[in-house]
């Protein structure tokens, strides 16, 4: 009986081997993935504008010269995304693909605001919103509270090579190119400081494994490693420009049908 079941159970993966070594057609995929977004040292430099009533150091009216830095460190939470690839497997093991993919991260904090280098952060949140009045709320205080996100929509070319190609268990490796939309809020305390968004050129590098559950189907799981060029962005809080670090790292697990050869 146990000799059988052994026969069995080489005769799946000989059928497995096979298939996988004759493919040489189109496919689609799908994935979910856990998003790590990276914390991102935002920076920028400001138009000309008068302050708000910040401190007895800093008093309403004063005014900043156009082309002052400022720069602060946001937290994300850790997010989400999805993806849906198209592509074709080739009998030498290489792949190419086109993948669309999609992202979302929550603002955990923001936090160490500089503006033209001088620590602002125990300063009146005034100074910044351009009120004549303290708030009596600090600047830390006000964009401790996080608020807001980063969401990301992506288009990819990819190109994969898969080990042990007449597997049923295939290791790979792969590089993409694409253009990828960010669109940023960050909304401290309910303040606006950005609602914008931007289109920029983005890099990955995965790594994954693939197996063979059916004559047509595999299932994977990846990592990926992906980053765009800064998200350029416009402050609304006062005139100025801001770039963001877009920096992610995804843990995937998807399913894979191949079409018939």
């Amino acid at each position: 009986m146990r000799v059988r079941i052994g026969i069995t159970i080489l005769s799946l993966l000989v059928l497995c081997t096979k298939a996988q070594a004759a493919y040489n057609g189109w496919y689609i995929g799908g994935a979910a993935s856990y998003l790590f977004q990276a914390d991102s040292d935002n920076g920028g430099t400001t138009g000309s504008f008068a302050t708000g009533n910040g401190s007895s150091s800093i008093p309403a009216g004063t005014q900043v010269s156009a082309g002052t830095p400022y720069d602060w460190e946001t937290e994300f939470d850790d997010g989400w995304g999805l993806s849906g690839e198209i592509g074709k497997m080739f009998v030498d093991g290489w792949r190419l693909a086109v993948e669309l993919n999609y992202t979302s991260a929550d603002v955990d904090q923001h936090s160490g605001a500089l503006l033209g280098g001088t620590d602002i952060g125990s300063q009146d949140a005034a100074l910044l919103t351009g009120s004549t009045s303290q708030s009596g709320v600090s600047v830390s205080q006000l964009v401790a509270d996080g608020r807001g996100d980063l969401s990301t929509l992506g288009v990819f070319l990819n190109g994969y090579f898969d080990f042990n190609k007449e597997g049923a268990f295939q290791p790979y490796l792969g590089v993409g190119l694409g253009f990828v939309m960010a669109e940023v809020e960050f909304k401290p305390s309910g303040v606006t400081i950005v609602d914008d968004d931007e289109t920029k050129f983005g890099f990955q590098f995965r790594a994954g494994a693939a197996y063979s559950i059916t004559e047509y189907t595999d299932i994977y799981g990846e990592y990926t490693y992906r980053i765009t060029d800064d998200i350029e962005v416009e402050n609304s809080l006062f005139p100025g420009d801001l770039e963001i670090e877009n920096e992610q790292h995804l843990l995937s697990a998807g399913v894979r049908y191949r079409f018939t050869y």
